[in-house]
């Protein structure tokens, strides 16, 4: 399946600046009802993109809790990213050069705007359940506050009202690594690739948790001094990994769209911002995660009206939202119970 793009007018940005000859890349699945009223919306993470079927799998798709079957599905790549959508890659349309390093800010307001436009594009009045994890969280969450007429459900993982000094603290831990990268100041194809691999080792050491690594990357009992460490050689593997599939100034542009993340700016604080959230809603925290922990989730339940708070205990860390699709099923279904028959 190929992606469709959506071409947005010029947008104004949060910072006051604009991002001109903006696309979104997208996807759908299943069929709309009748009535308009089975679209499910999931808001992505990080690095992943516009195919939620391929990194959301035993949750979305045939067979899944959202299966296409049932329901309109809807995933768009979020601007920065260089997975489809308007990135650092792209040309400027003042310079015809691509803009690297110097790509403007994006805040989740900005992401979300994006969505919005899409949205109503595509003609969509009514959003059955909008859902997301980490980043794409924070997406839902911010456009639940923005729209809390649109959205009839609301899912959202391992996430939190603003983002943390803790999580600004590992990005930017991040970003050094990326900028101590000679190639990345020259802004050129490729340029950071060394940087991104030493980024995404620190990122995982906020996306797991010691009983996960001790689990599956402890080295074997021996007499003999190992010569490598499976620990090293996992980071190494999933730094090349990353660099096969992204892009360092895409990565720089997305983790500081995540720092920006405030609901309470210009609303009165986080508490009266997610009061305004009209969706009947899950908050849905992690035991192991150490990047968003539930005391993040907690503050979210505790001031969205009505919301269902429940706690997915895994040895994963934060990438639990990712590989728990059963344990989140589980929670899914004791949701919806009240007013959906699956």
């Amino acid at each position: 399946m190929l992606d469709h793009i959506f071409h947005l007018p010029d947008l104004l940005l949060e910072s006051g600046e604009t991002l001109a000859g903006a696309h979104v890349a997208y996807r759908t699945w299943g069929q709309l009802s009748e009535d308009r009223d089975n679209v499910v919306w999931v808001c992505h993470a990080l690095t992943a993109n516009a195919d939620v079927l391929a990194w959301w799998p035993g949750l979305v798709g045939p067979g899944c809790y959202y299966d296409p079957a049932d329901y309109f599905i809807v995933c768009a790549n979020v601007l920065g990213s260089c997975y489809g959508s308007t990135s650092p890659l792209d040309a400027d349309p003042a310079t015809g050069q691509p803009r690297y390093q110097h790509f403007p800010l994006l805040t989740i307001r900005d992401l979300v705007a994006a969505h919005e436009a899409l949205r109503q594009d595509l003609g969509l009045t009514d959003i059955h359940t909008l859902i997301g994890g980490s980043l794409g969280g924070q997406q839902a969450l911010e456009w639940a506050v923005q729209r809390p007429d649109l959205f009839d459900h609301l899912v959202v993982i391992a996430t939190n009202a603003r983002h943390s000094a803790w999580g600004i603290a590992f990005n930017e831990a991040q970003r050094l690594a990326i900028e101590a990268d000679p190639t990345y100041a020259a802004g050129q194809p490729g340029g950071g690739d060394d940087g991104l691999r030493a980024a995404r080792a620190i990122a995982l050491l906020s996306y797991r948790s010691y009983p996960a690594y001790a689990a599956t990357q402890t080295d074997p009992d021996g007499d003999q001094l190992p010569q490598e460490h499976r620990a090293s050689t996992y980071q190494r593997y999933q730094g090349d990994k990353l660099v096969a599939r992204f892009d360092a100034y895409s990565y720089v542009a997305l983790s500081r769209s995540m720092d920006s993340h405030h609901l309470g700016r210009g609303r009165g604080g986080v508490a009266a911002a997610l009061r305004r959230i009209g969706a009947r809603t899950l908050v849905l925290g992690i035991t192991s995660d150490v990047l968003f922990p539930l005391s993040e989730q907690r503050e979210l339940a505790a001031h969205i009206p009505g919301a269902m708070y429940a706690e997915l205990d895994s040895r994963y860390g934060h990438d639990g939202f990712l590989l728990e699709t059963a344990g989140i099923t589980h929670f899914l279904e004791r949701f919806y119970a009240p007013t959906f028959v699956h």
